[in-house]
């Protein structure tokens, strides 16, 4: 899916008019004019209870698109067909398009199951009450640690959300260029910044990089925040209770506007699969993505590929802090077949669903601690170790604050930043503002 062309028009896709309460920030999409009424519909493939499906079937909405992980979902609905003899109307839509339209989509007529994230995002959609409580299927579940148990939580104390896998991020390369070139893992900043130097002396660009679908970028400010200010700081940022004004955040895009020139250019026009493409060619030395940058790389080349943890900036802070988001499952408030619906949150939870995921993809890590894991890549089990190691652990900027917030005013703001990263100030007092706008709505 391509960004929107303009503000306008990612604002009209993001506000259906049939929704009830439109709220004040809804309006700013009036300034589509017509085209305001664009966001309807993208989603129909969901939900739609016109087409006579059989009473035992369960539909499940998926944002999981890209070949790799659509397949792996695939095979186990089919583990799920096989066990319980019911089928699992898989709808599959564009992962940005899922995103961009969830509001409606779960006001509308939404799947009895949909795909979703933990963290911020889970406890949202369960306050404002569009999602079922699911404590019974977790009364079922073993396998989960207790902070897998406490990101599927809502406020209520209830449990929502059924966690399915889980990737870290960090700076991935491959092993093949480094030892041709000699470089060494970066401790510091500092070091990051002198290998990177080198990188392009050597003819390689140094930082493969992609934000043509807006979420890339926020890997990169997650990062330099955790380094730069901690992660309590960072939480607080996103949950709107600290300044984008600050000089604490001011920082953290000073320090990326040095980092910029050693990125790949014109990355509004790139996807990440594109970049991830850029260092599988070698083309590119280093490359700051969630593990799944693995999907991009043949099994045969699958071990030529390592990471580092983004190196530390403060020596107060450290670098164990990281963003390790986590996927799953969650239920539709009102399902069309409940009780089958209950059953597939239940499986998917189970070690079957995990070990099927096991066996077919090796850019993930399953949660579920009772999953034969003995199939793992090294890259599997060094990531595995990568999270089980760090002290603190964020969602990714989009998971860990509000939806609205992360899609109307941090994409735009980013995405300005990179184009031109001279005006923090201005950037910062505009995001700032945008935010009391929504965090008092």
């Amino acid at each position: 899916m391509s960004r929107p062309r303009s503000q306008a028009e990612y604002l009209a896709r993001l506000v259906p008019p049939s929704v009830a309460g439109i709220n004040r920030r809804s309006l700013l999409a009036g300034a589509a004019g017509t085209g305001a009424l664009l966001g309807t519909g993208l989603l129909a493939g969901c939900g739609d209870d016109s087409g006579g499906s059989d009473s035992k079937d369960v539909s499940l909405g998926s944002n999981q698109s890209d070949p790799k992980p659509k397949d792996v979902l695939a095979k186990v609905a089919d583990g799920f067909k096989t066990e319980s003899g019911v089928q699992v109307a898989v709808n599959t839509v564009d992962h940005n398009t899922f995103q961009e339209n969830i509001n409606n989509y779960l006001q509308g007529k939404p799947d009895d199951v949909f795909t979703w994230f933990a963290g911020y995002r889970m406890r949202f959609f369960a306050q404002k009450g569009l999602a079922s409580d699911i404590s019974d299927v977790w009364g079922k579940l073993s396998g989960y640690s207790d902070a897998f148990k406490k990101a599927s939580t809502g406020d209520d104390g209830k449990q929502y959300f059924v966690p399915a896998s889980y990737y870290p991020w960090a700076v991935f390369y491959r092993k093949s260029v480094w030892q041709q070139h000699g470089y060494q893992q970066p401790k510091t900043l500092d070091d990051f910044t002198t290998l990177a130097g080198q990188m392009k002396k050597d003819g390689l660009t140094p930082i493969a990089f992609a934000d043509k679908d807006g979420w890339p970028a926020m890997g990169t400010f997650d990062i330099l925040n955790l380094r730069i200010n901690g992660y309590q700081f960072h939480i607080d940022l996103m949950a709107g209770k600290e300044a984008w004004t600050s000089d604490k955040v001011k920082k953290v895009f000073d320090t990326w506007a040095g980092l910029l020139p050693l990125h790949q250019p014109d990355s509004l026009g790139r996807t990440w699969q594109e970049a991830a493409q850029s260092l599988q060619q070698k083309k590119s030395g280093m490359y700051l993505l969630g593990l799944f940058v693995g999907q991009q790389f043949s099994n045969e080349e699958q071990s030529d590929l390592d990471f580092f943890t983004f190196p530390e900036i403060d020596p107060s802070i450290g670098a164990k802090a990281l963003d390790a988001p986590i996927d799953g499952y969650m239920m539709a408030r009102k399902p069309k077949n409940e009780a089958n619906a209950r059953k597939l949150m239940e499986y998917f939870g189970g070690k079957a669903a995990a070990d099927i995921t096991v066996k077919n993809d090796p850019a993930t890590l399953v949660a579920n601690t009772g999953a034969d894991t003995s199939g793992y890549t090294a890259l599997q089990k060094k990531a595995a170790e990568l999270v089980g190691s760090a002290t603190e652990i964020a969602q990714f900027l989009d998971r860990d604050t509000r939806p609205d917030f992360a899609s109307t005013v941090i994409i735009p703001a980013l995405q300005q930043f990179i184009k031109d990263p001279k005006d923090i100030g201005g950037l910062t007092s505009s995001i700032e503002n945008q935010k009391k706008s929504i965090f008092t709505d």
